[in-house]
């Protein structure tokens, strides 16, 4: 996927773009694709998110470029692939080459993200934005930091995937101070954002990048609004449904209190953070994205705490639930509010799309994997059909084996190297991959197999390798 320009068209030729618009990126740690009310939830509740959603555009086929959190965080913030940035598990990864049902060396991958590696924060902050970083990193540690990666300041981003003292303060977090005992850390990292809005130099644009540790583990509930989706789910019949997949089971239904109630906290901060846009008068001077990093967290040994349905399985796996997200962009002046997008795109798509949305041209950048997604914004359709490939040669806690994937058009393939298999689906009339169609169509299979494996070779992909 070395694609570097627009691939929808001409470049959008509002005045607009003639302006440097703020952009804050919102990132939610495992909120699956179905979690949202504007996504078709009926548990969960989401009116701030659903109210940017009918303000903005809305994309139903938004792929994360790995089932897990830190590969997709590298390909957001380098516009690069996570095999080719070098981050392929997250960081620093399960080491299970001593269990006995690995039948794979364990792949060793980096536990940071290289500082020669180009981010958005870096070019922006080269064109007089101001940078922050609020929430979690998990791409390095001390020399691997937000502000060592073009960030001006760094609100409790660090090496860790999830909040070393769970939701509330104390938070043992080295670069969020404890301020009041028993602080919800959402809430806490939205008043820090705030102040950052309110105190930023309104004479230069900014970006910020508001990464949530909601709704990772540990789930713990925002005790606000608990009482309400306990309720909720004391209305709903019977035990919770589970599905078998593979050696571990899925959750069928959206039904937990605790979970809903973080996802709201998520929404309740989206709200709180327009309201300060508005009041500091920029809501039409700022771009705001928002997006998850993987799938929800449905699928485990036992099942997890939401469920992606109609989507297969969840975080960790390469089916559709792992890595289809949602997505929202609101760019005033430049997207058609209520818009609803069904052509696919990619966690690399945001580099290039920012920078033209900035009206940003660096004068080098190395080779990107994603395309500028702008033009999508304004209703311009591509020509062609996009290649998607997915390589997360590792085993999870999901209960995940080592595999790969491809997208080209309505056709998905999946090998999975550990059982080798391979399935096939076609999204366009089974988007639950529910219909192996490897036997029927035998040269489909084996077309896709051979684009995969040569994509494979081109970046350099590590590839398992048997113990024995």
């Amino acid at each position: 996927m070395l694609l570097t320009g627009n691939a929808f068209g001409a470049t959008p030729s509002n005045p607009a773009l003639n302006s440097r618009k703020n952009i804050i990126f919102f990132l939610v740690d495992d909120l699956g694709w179905a979690d949202l009310s504007c996504y078709g939830s009926t548990f969960h509740e989401t009116p701030a998110i659903d109210a940017l959603a009918q303000s903005g555009v809305r994309f139903t086929h938004a792929y994360a470029a790995c089932p897990v959190c830190s590969p997709t965080r590298a390909s957001i913030i380098t516009g690069r692939h996570p095999v080719r940035v070098g981050i392929t598990d997250w960081i620093p990864g399960q080491n299970i080459e001593s269990n006995p049902i690995s039948r794979f060396l364990h792949i060793h991958d980096k536990d940071q993200l290289p500082l020669d590696e180009i981010t958005f924060a870096e070019v922006l902050k080269q064109n007089d934005y101001q940078t922050c970083f609020v929430g979690k990193w998990h791409l390095g540690d001390k020399g691997f930091l937000p502000t060592d990666q073009g960030y001006d300041v760094n609100v409790g981003g660090f090496s860790r995937g999830s909040p070393p003292g769970g939701y509330y303060a104390p938070f043992r977090n080295p670069y969020l101070p404890d301020k009041m005992p028993g602080e919800y850390l959402t809430s806490r990292l939205t008043d820090e954002a705030i102040t950052f809005i309110n105190q930023r130099d309104p004479h230069r644009p900014f970006l910020m990048s508001f990464c949530y540790y909601n709704v990772h583990t540990p789930i713990q509930p925002d005790t606000r609004v608990i009482q309400h989706y306990q309720e909720k789910a004391a209305l709903l019949k019977g035990d919770t449904p589970t599905e078998r997949e593979h050696a571990g089971q899925t959750r069928l239904r959206q039904d937990n209190p605790d979970y809903a109630s973080m996802v709201a906290a998520v929404d309740t901060s989206i709200a709180r953070m327009m309201k300060a846009l508005k009041e500091q008068d920029i809501t039409d001077e700022t771009i705001i994205i928002f997006f998850s990093d993987n799938g929800g967290l449905s699928t485990k040994k036992t099942a997890g705490p939401t469920c992606n349905l109609p989507l297969r399985a969840g975080k960790g796996w390469l089916y559709e639930g792992g890595v289809r997200e949602p997505l929202i962009i609101r760019a005033p002046g430049i997207s058609e509010p209520g818009r609803i997008v069904n052509i696919p795109v990619v966690s690399m798509d945001f580099f290039p799309t920012i920078l033209e949305l900035c009206n940003v041209t660096p004068k080098t950048l190395p080779p990107l994997d994603g395309t500028s997604i702008a033009g999508l914004l304004q209703g311009n359709l591509p020509t062609t059909d996009r290649t998607f490939y997915w390589h997360y040669p590792h085993y999870h806690g999901s209960t995940w084996t080592p595999g790969a994937s491809i997208r080209h058009g309505r056709w998905k393939l999946i090998e999975f190297y550990h059982l080798e298999t391979v399935e096939l689906y076609d999204l366009q009339n089974d988007p639950g991959e529910r219909n192996n169609l490897v036997d029927a169509y035998p040269e489909r299979v084996e077309e896709l197999r051979r684009r995969l494996s040569a994509w494979q070779k081109r970046m350099g992909a590590k590839m398992p390798v048997d113990k024995s």
